[in-house]
């Protein structure tokens, strides 16, 4: 079964993709928010995940869907998919070449197969459970990254993320205005699907972030986890919204102390 999702997921993230990337010029045309003046949709969001859901109603009716945009409809199987039908939306309204579609199929509860397709540089990540991770067709892992073996935490490359909420973001800058000194440099790139995979890449040595929606997690969660990456959470606790941490295993144990330290999960 996973071999047909993951090639319905590689078709769709491809054709969301050519969609926002025709419509990029035309992205600040229609833009509402959200959560916050800060958190903004685009109808070009709104249309890659109608055509991600109608392609899905139509190849498996029976499955499950939860979209960032569009909400949840429950489905009469195992399968549910999860969409972020533009990670990065602030990105793409302002022309950063930093956004992707992610879909993931979770099955019978577990996550399964994850896709995140960046259109604007044309790049795929794919994963499959217990079968591994991919870059554009090269298999990923912790002695296949891109960038140097790091195992300790004053020389690695982290990147994380903010909420859009003035209180969090707050919070959020105080644990990074005390790790800063304490790492090689952080990255925040503005899109957690990316920031995920770029970790499993070795573009970046680690990467955490509270807050994330499921859907922000689903597909490039997998493909960390598949690239020999630990993505977890805090004290035992899973991956999730209160936090999510990524790291290749020499690695994760140092950040992932230091986050508990700074009480990185705490606060609104």
């Amino acid at each position: 079964m996973t071999d047909a999702l993951l090639v319905l997921a590689i078709d769709l993230v491809r054709r969301a993709g050519a969609l926002i990337l025709a419509g990029r010029g035309s992205a600040a045309d229609d833009v509402t928010t959200k959560t916050s003046p800060t958190d903004v949709v685009t109808a070009m969001d709104r249309a890659a995940e109608r055509l991600v859901v109608d392609a899905l109603h139509a190849a498996r009716p029976g499955d499950g869907v939860l979209g960032e945009e569009g909400g949840e409809t429950q489905g009469s199987g195992g399968v549910r998919w999860l969409i972020d039908p533009i990670d990065g939306t602030v990105n793409y309204l302002y022309g950063l070449p930093a956004y992707a579609v992610s879909l993931a199929a979770e099955v019978d509860g577990v996550m399964a197969v994850g896709a995140v397709y960046n259109p604007a540089i044309d790049e795929l990540w794919t994963a499959v459970r217990g079968e591994g991770a991919w870059l554009d067709g090269r298999r990923l892992g912790v002695d296949r990254r891109s960038g140097p073996e790091v195992a300790s935490l004053d020389q690695a490359l982290v990147a994380t993320g903010f909420g859009y909420g003035a209180t969090r973001r707050r919070s959020q800058a105080a644990v990074v205005a005390t790790l800063l000194p304490e790492v090689r440099d952080i990255r925040r790139f503005g899109a957690a699907s990316l920031d995920l995979c770029s970790a499993a890449t070795g573009r970046v040595d680690a990467y955490f972030e509270r807050g994330l929606e499921p859907w922000d997690l689903a597909a490039g969660g997998l493909i960390a986890s598949e690239a020999g990456l630990l993505v977890t959470g805090l004290s035992g606790a899973p991956a999730g919204g209160e936090m999510v941490v990524a790291a290749p295993p020499a690695l994760h144990a140092a950040l992932h102390d230091r986050l508990v330290a700074l009480a990185a999960d705490a606060g609104p």
